[in-house]
């Protein structure tokens, strides 16, 4: 298709034909309205001046008799101007007056009418037109007095000759601003159909272009630009969790495998065999639980868990996660305590009790005081084995946080920490995937909120900081357990 077969077909050009045409058939009604209402004015001025007349003329024939109205004729006729006279007998033959001739029958009726006209001074043979009124005197004579038409079509002219040019400017100005219009317009159009063929074709790092003018367009733009923002990040996540699954998964999978294959090639006892098959059920449960905390992740970055939206009260999930986790801690040698004040919640009860509850088991598994570092006193010591767990509100959000004090994440590290199957190097002789906190972050993100990442001097507090967003009355949701999945 060539460029102006394009430009011709755009959006902008049609709709700027059709306000063309709805402006030039606006102009020319308003001008043709201009035209008849000039017309109007000059046929009502003619004819106030021609009654005008005729009274008078009446007047003096009614007084001084034939003798006097063709003096008064004679008089008139010599007059600069474009009035018309004549005076004809009974018998039709003309008695005064300056006319030569009329369009037949004019003169046998009385009334208004239209005619063409030749005048005894004129030299030429053009016939002109002319308004008159003939009326009816005394004895059976008849008065004819009109004016000339010839201004009025003169004016009716200029009239029509504006109206031509005013709607040729019109036409072409409209074609002209149209074409500009749509060449801008098909110019970013264009520009963004060749974003999306680089996107198309798999260059997800392609952006819309975004001008200054701040129209439908660019907002548009903006629009479409922060989609594919979010697809770049879905996907580099993807591939992210793909290239993870490839390689942090084919450990424990080749680890199953030897055990599996271990336990055919040997002879051994029952009890062998059971001891075999009961590492591997607890090897594929940890692959399970790593895959289930996959989904889940998926589910909170996807936004498919807003569904389950509900008002619940902070405060509870954190005294549930308190009590399922006591008897882990005390285990470990570690305190693990409560401070949650009611706060009013709106949000997916079951995932941020699955993050608070990941934030615990990190805090239980990582957080263990130094053991070559010897504390002062007793006091010290005691408050060095303690996990403190909090809710509470905060402006307009609910604060879920867990403290320890172990030997935390430097802050270089923390922004890395989050990302899935990242384990630091302080936490890889220990069980565990690397997904708890990339779980916990998901989780708030899902609601709008963050996970923060601090430091307890010694020790990490990780915080869950979640819009309240809580309904009117500060309602709260029925009670159900809070019983989260073990991710590691």
């Amino acid at each position: 298709m060539t460029a102006f077969g394009k430009l011709i077909r755009t959006t902008a050009f049609r709709l700027t034909l059709v306000y063309l045409f709805l402006f030039a058939l606006f102009a020319a009604s308003l001008l043709g309205y201009f035209a008849w209402n000039t017309r109007r004015m000059i046929n009502e001025q003619i004819t106030a001046t021609v009654n005008a007349e005729i009274a008078e003329i009446e007047t003096i024939y009614e007084r001084r008799g034939l003798q006097g109205l063709a003096l008064t004729l004679g008089r008139r006729t010599l007059r600069p101007g474009a009035n018309l006279y004549l005076v004809t007998t009974p018998a039709g033959t003309a008695f005064g007056g300056n006319v030569e001739s009329l369009s037949p029958g004019v003169m046998a009726s009385s009334g208004w009418s239209e005619t063409a006209y030749r005048r005894l001074d004129e030299q030429d043979t053009a016939h002109h037109r002319a308004l008159v009124r003939v009326t009816q005197l005394n004895n059976g004579f008849r008065l004819l007095v009109g004016r000339d038409l010839d201004e009025r079509r003169r004016l009716f002219g200029i009239v029509a000759k504006a109206a031509q040019w005013s709607l040729l400017v019109v036409i072409v100005l409209g074609l002209g601003g149209g074409i500009f219009v749509a060449r801008r317009v098909l110019r970013r159009i264009d520009a963004m159909t060749g974003t999306t063929r680089r996107i198309m074709a798999g260059d997800l790092s392609g952006r819309l272009p975004v001008g200054r003018s701040g129209d439908e367009l660019d907002r548009l733009a903006e629009n479409l630009n922060a989609m594919l923002e979010r697809i770049e990040a879905l996907m580099m996540g993807l591939k992210e969790v793909s290239d993870n699954i490839a390689h942090d998964l084919k450990t424990p999978l080749t680890r199953l495998r030897n055990r599996a294959e271990e336990a055919l090639a040997s002879s051994g006892s029952e009890a062998e065999y059971r001891a075999a098959l009961e590492r591997t059920i607890e090897e594929s449960d940890g692959l399970i639980r790593t895959f289930n905390a996959l989904l889940m992740i998926a589910r909170a970055e996807s936004g498919q868990a807003r569904g389950n939206m509900d008002d619940f009260d902070a405060a509870d999930v954190a005294k549930g996660i308190h009590e399922l986790y006591e008897p882990l801690a005390e285990d470990d040698g570690l305190t693990l305590r409560v401070k949650a004040a009611p706060s009013a919640l709106h949000g997916n009860r079951e995932l941020i009790s699955q993050a608070l509850a990941n934030l615990v088991e990190n805090a239980i598994k990582y957080g263990k005081p130094d053991p070559t570092v010897q504390p002062l006193d007793a006091a010290v010591a005691a408050r060095s084995k303690e996990i403190l767990i909090e809710a509470r509100r905060e402006g307009d959000s609910v604060l879920l946080s867990v403290t320890d004090h172990g030997p935390g994440i430097p802050e270089g590290d923390r922004k890395h920490a989050v990302e899935r199957f990242v384990r630091l190097e302080a936490s890889r002789t220990l069980p565990g995937s690397g997904l708890g906190l990339s779980l916990a972050s998901a989780v708030a993100t899902l609601h709008g909120g963050e996970l923060r990442l601090g430091d307890a001097h010694p020790g990490l507090v990780a915080t869950l900081a979640i819009p309240a967003r809580a309904a009117s009355g500060d309602r709260l949701a029925a009670q159900t357990p809070d019983v989260p999945q073990k991710v590691a």
